[in-house]
């Protein structure tokens, strides 16, 4: 059984609360059950005990009036006004076996009149099982099928060898309607009982959860970015659960920070002996001194490449931080549009004021930075941006301009770092894999395609942080 609730309990997919409530709701209504059915069975059996009395009150007072004349039993009307009125509800009879061994009734009340006491064939075998004792049964009377309470018992009478039966009957009409009634409250009580500890049971768990979800939201706002650790103060049961989410929280926060300061002794430890070999190529011609500088200027870029993927990874990971895409819009725009000032480059954007993405400044900055300054240089004049909330805690970000545009077949090859689609333009040709870089170090994506406006679109899919 406790195996069998565990499990139940343990269930993956569904509402501790639910199930908690389920469970006792069930246990509720099966106790009042039972003590619905059971309040009503002892109800009734104090009623029926309660004519059995009289029964065998009525049973006595036949054996002390019966006597025996000339082997014949002779029992008067005893002094019962209510056995002496017809079809009243209360009458008796005294039998005899036969020949065939059946009762026979040789006296009864007036009561009864030309009616038979409700004998069933299994008395005979029953009141002499018990000796001297008394037999009670249900059976129907002769007013209109009246529900009677019968009691039987077998006596010995002296001056005759065979053993009489005396019967005496009594209508349980009242007892049985006294019995609907008090099932009628009892249930109704029990009802109300019910339905009031339900939904003690219902708050209890609810306010008994309450730690447990205020946990789960502060969890979720440290996901979220909202905040950095778990602040509230909880049970004594539920403290020791917060106090070790802190501690792995410091011991994450510790982690991604070691992590920043290797990668910034590699990069120191790297780009310095770099500087030096690349400063002592300078001014110098032949083939040594330009393969040293080629190729120095080959690993500068790598190094640059996996630095910078090593620095977004970790602060993806660990993330609490939020950016504002508005903010760096406006000032990505405002920065391109000087710099591209003598092209008359205008960059119409367009972004909601609570969008944030779930990252570093520097890296949003980087993404939305190469991406732009790639539309400036290939555009016309155009440049338009629109960022907005995809739902499922992304957002999106689009970037088109009104130049020539990319072939399809080329897409995918502007993404390897160093491609340059024309040589006379200035650049490195890492802008578009530097941001390919950083989105999939974000777990997102960048896509190529048409823009309406004759260009390239660029979209770009970021984690975004809740407002």
């Amino acid at each position: 059984m406790k195996q069998n609730l565990g499990r139940y309990l343990g269930r993956p997919g569904r509402s501790l609360t639910r199930r908690l409530i389920w469970l006792a709701a069930a246990w509720i209504v099966v106790a009042l059950l039972v003590t619905g059915l059971v309040l009503t069975s002892q109800f009734q059996e104090s009623g029926l005990r309660r004519l059995g009395g009289v029964n065998n009150n009525t049973i006595d007072e036949l054996v002390v009036a019966a006597s025996v004349r000339d082997g014949q039993v002779v029992v008067p009307q005893i002094e019962d006004s209510r056995t002496k009125a017809l079809l009243s509800g209360k009458y008796w009879a005294v039998a005899e076996r036969n020949a065939d061994g059946d009762l026979v009734v040789i006296a009864r009340s007036t009561s009864l009149w030309d009616s038979e006491m409700p004998i069933p064939a299994s008395l005979t075998e029953r009141v002499a099982e018990v000796a001297g004792g008394t037999v009670s049964y249900n059976a129907v009377g002769p007013n209109n099928g009246e529900p009677l309470r019968v009691a039987a018992s077998q006596k010995q009478l002296p001056g005759r060898e065979q053993p009489v039966v005396f019967i005496a009957a009594l209508n349980r009409s009242n007892i049985d309607s006294d019995t609907r009634q008090f099932a009628t409250l009892t249930w109704a009580a029990l009802g109300l009982l019910g339905v009031g500890l339900m939904a003690a049971v219902f708050f209890q768990v609810r306010i008994g959860l309450r730690p447990l979800y205020e946990l789960g939201q502060e969890i979720g706002d440290v996901r979220k970015g909202r905040a950095t650790r778990i602040t509230q103060d909880y049970p004594v049961e539920i403290a020791p659960l917060a106090e070790q989410l802190n501690k792995l929280l410091d011991h994450n926060q510790e982690v991604v920070e070691r992590q920043r300061t290797h990668v910034g002794n590699l990069a120191h430890a790297l780009k310095t002996p770099l500087s030096v070999m690349l400063a002592e190529t300078e001014g110098q011609s032949g083939t040594l001194p330009e393969i040293v500088r080629r190729q120095s200027e080959l690993m500068r870029g790598q190094v640059d490449h996996h630095l910078r993927r090593a620095r977004a990874a970790a602060r993806a990971q660990g993330s609490g931080e939020r950016t504002a895409v508005a903010e760096v819009l406006d000032e990505m725009a405002v920065m391109l549009e000087r710099v591209f000032q003598s092209k008359g480059v205008e960059i119409d954007w367009r972004a909601p004021d609570e969008l944030m993405f779930r990252g570093e400044r520097q890296d949003l900055q980087e993404m939305v930075g190469n991406l732009l300054e790639n539309a400036c240089l290939w555009s016309k004049r155009r440049v338009k941006v629109s960022a907005g909330a995809m739902g499922m805690g992304r957002l999106l970000l689009v970037i088109e301009d009104d130049g020539p545009g990319l072939p399809e077949d080329r897409r995918d090859e502007v993404l390897k770092r160093g491609t340059r689609l024309d040589e006379d333009v200035p650049g490195t040709g890492l802008g578009l894999s530097i941001v390919d870089e950083l989105t999939r170090a974000y777990e997102g994506r960048l896509t190529l395609g048409d823009s309406d406006m004759g260009g390239l679109k660029a979209m770009l899919e970021l984690p975004a942080a809740e407002s």
